[in-house]
């Protein structure tokens, strides 16, 4: 790991392409330095083994151009939240020293993105206090960022990823355990049925229209951005 400018944290190794992969993208494109983290080796997903996740996750960093796609053991299925797991990110935080870290939104359908978003908003807390004495030096990211996975909510910006749309659906592709594939002799799932890629193409296409783009990836912050521009973030959106 070293200093990179955004931190992304996923409960599970291919949150992150699903809900961000464009945005990742589009970062590093704009030179960016990008870490990628996942809290859990994906151990009880029905579908693949961690070893074989493992690699996948690899692949799909590679695809991204991320600088590094780190591991944790927090425990899938019941991911702990802890002193000992915030002591570990905290740690992470102060030596990735990142302007910005995403992570899921702490109210989802699966109970680990749940505890993932809570625990990666406190844990970036607790990071910038000075008092709080660890090895390395207080950093405190500018703000938590949630990506949107099961629910919906009230959006506060999103991104145009159009012209990076198919570098994030290659991303996604390497997970090939995960998700539909005619010639697997793995039992069915959510994510593995053909229809739940059509979702996040679709999805995409329906946050894209929302800023007058072709392909769009949604966000949510507790204070809103700020817009130096007024013109430009609604251009292309006439009334």
């Amino acid at each position: 790991m070293n200093e990179i400018d955004l931190l992304f944290i996923s409960a599970h190794p291919d949150d992150t392409e699903l809900s961000c992969g464009g945005t990742i993208v589009r970062a590093v494109k704009s030179g960016l330095r990008v870490g990628l983290l996942d809290l859990t080796r994906g151990e009880m997903g029905t579908r693949g083994t961690p070893a074989i996740r493992k690699r996948e996750a690899q692949a799909s960093a590679r695809i991204l151009g991320a600088s590094f796609r780190e591991q944790l053991d927090f425990h899938d299925g019941a991911l702990l939240t802890g002193r000992e797991q915030e002591l570990e990110l905290i740690d992470i935080i102060r030596f990735t020293r990142p302007k910005l870290v995403f992570t899921p939104f702490p109210d989802d359908r699966h109970p680990d993105h749940t505890r993932a978003g809570r625990l990666v908003t406190e844990s970036a807390f607790y990071a910038g206090l000075k008092s709080f004495k660890t090895n390395r030096p207080e950093h405190r990211p500018q703000t938590a960022i949630y990506y949107l996975q099961n629910y919906q909510r009230p959006l506060s910006f999103v991104v145009d990823v159009t012209d990076f749309w198919k570098t994030k659906m290659r991303a996604i592709a390497a997970f090939k355990s995960q998700f539909h594939d005619p010639k697997s002799k793995e039992p069915q799932t959510f994510i593995a049925r053909p229809e739940f890629i059509e979702m996040i193409e679709a999805r995409g296409r329906h946050f894209g229209e929302l800023i007058g783009a072709r392909y769009g990836e949604a966000f949510v912050t507790k204070q809103p951005p700020r817009v130096d521009d007024v013109i430009g973030a609604y251009r292309g959106r006439e009334v």
